[in-house]
């Protein structure tokens, strides 16, 4: 018998079929069923009602241990109180209001104090925002037209940013985006021989951190290689930070490599989940972005750079990106020990900040996504194809009790394929 008995989802499947009725797909992006795999779906919860530290409650009260930390913005623990006094003082104050803020100001300070390669800090909402705006300025900045991605690359779903096959994307959305292979320093110069130097830009997430696969670090000896050849080429360097900002160094993925982009965009753990962005850059940068016509209704309300403060501050206090690194090792060598204790092979690969989980020798990534649901299904929040995050609040009680539940997730599987064994 499992150790941990397996969550119901009945009020949660009444919110979905009501939400049915009234919200597209019920939920839809990432945080959806089908963006989500939920496979199965009757083993995911569909709502939450709470948060607090590193666990949300669903709908029917159901506990979950969260390692998706809402896909990322949760970076020192579901309502951490400094940050949240910090937000409801400045709402007292004002928040949307004509003129902005004076700590809009102060926000940007902070930023450009913290990031190593920021001389300036452009506020937006959210991650696509940012990078949207990176690329419309790489383009303004040169002069031309075609951006070089990265195999595998995702950085948000405007409408640039999607491929062609995708629903209401039109070829010319995309006809200027040019994909090369990672680690390839030649396969980008072949790019730009074959496209007469007509390249604005390269935009890139730190390191290989892509779905269904493992994910593969860089090298500061690559991202050097990339530097010198954006140099030599007049391209402008984007490094998409949005995911990875903040965990691995406070000062920027770009300074952790040993570079300064010219170009840096970050969301996810700016605000512990006020939701804000922000593009930061390098003064030779400043006048191009100055110019550009880009701009949105809730882009400067003054609650979420509050927040931004007191998270951005919290996090130097903590020294977060080592943290997160220990956090993240023993959580994911008990989850190896706990695969192996029952005759499986769990892959762990990426930063241990953001680990990323696959089950060896099952090509068909079925056996994953089963052992998935059953983690979930007790109470251990973890994602079928897509990498985790680690928060602050995680504590050593926190991380033994996700290694069981994983453990007797893995004794379930074991039992239910004999063949196996």
């Amino acid at each position: 018998m499992s150790k941990y008995p397996e969550y119901n989802h009945d009020k949660g499947r009444e919110f979905f079929d009501r939400a049915l009725k009234v919200i597209p797909a019920g939920i839809y992006g990432h945080l959806g069923p089908s963006e989500g795999l939920w496979i199965p779906i009757q083993k995911w919860p569909y709502y939450s009602v709470k948060a607090q530290g590193s666990y949300f409650w669903d709908a029917d009260g159901n506990k979950y241990i969260d390692y998706m930390c809402a896909y990322g913005p949760n970076v020192l623990g579901y309502n951490d109180p400094d940050v949240d006094a910090a937000a409801k003082a400045q709402l007292e104050k004002g928040n949307c209001t004509t003129a902005p803020s004076t700590i809009m100001v102060e926000c940007a300070e902070n930023l450009v104090n913290t990031v190593a390669s920021a001389d300036w800090a452009f506020f937006c909402k959210n991650g696509s925002d940012t990078t949207t705006l990176a690329v419309m300025s790489a383009r303004a900045h040169t002069h031309k037209r075609k951006i070089i991605f990265l195999k595998g690359y995702y950085h948000g779903d405007f409408q640039w940013a999607q491929k062609v096959d995708y629903p209401g994307i039109l070829p010319e959305d995309v006809c200027h985006n040019l994909v090369a292979p990672w680690f390839d320093i030649d396969a980008l110069q072949k790019l730009y021989d074959e496209n007469d130097g007509d390249i604005a830009g390269l935009i890139a997430q730190p390191y290989d951190h892509g779905n269904f696969k493992d994910n593969e670090i860089a090298s500061r000896e690559y991202w050097q290689s990339v530097r010198k050849w954006c140099d030599d080429h007049g391209v402008v360097l984007i490094f998409d930070d949005v995911r990875t900002g903040f965990r691995l160094d406070l000062a920027g993925s770009d300074h952790y490599y040993g570079i300064k982009a010219d170009l840096i965009c970050f969301c996810k753990a700016l605000a512990n989940g006020y939701n804000m962005s922000a593009l930061c850059g390098g003064e030779h940068m400043k006048a191009t972005v100055s110019g550009m016509t880009y701009t949105g209704s809730y882009w400067m309300s003054a609650v979420p750079f509050a927040a931004c403060i007191a998270c951005i501050n919290k996090m130097k206090a903590l020294d977060t990106p080592t943290l997160f690194r220990k956090l993240g090792t023993q959580v994911t060598e008990g989850f190896k020990a706990a695969a192996a204790n029952n005759g499986f092979n769990l892959v762990v690969s990426g930063e241990p900040a953001l680990f990323y989980l696959r089950i060896a020798d099952d090509d068909s990534l079925m056996l994953h996504q089963e052992w998935i649901a059953e983690c979930v299904s007790r109470g251990l929040f973890l994602a079928s194809h897509h990498n985790h995050f680690i928060n602050a609040s995680l504590t050593e009680d926190d991380i033994k009790l996700s290694v069981d539940i994983a453990e007797d997730a893995f004794n379930v599987l074991r039992k239910n394929h004999p063949e196996l064994r």
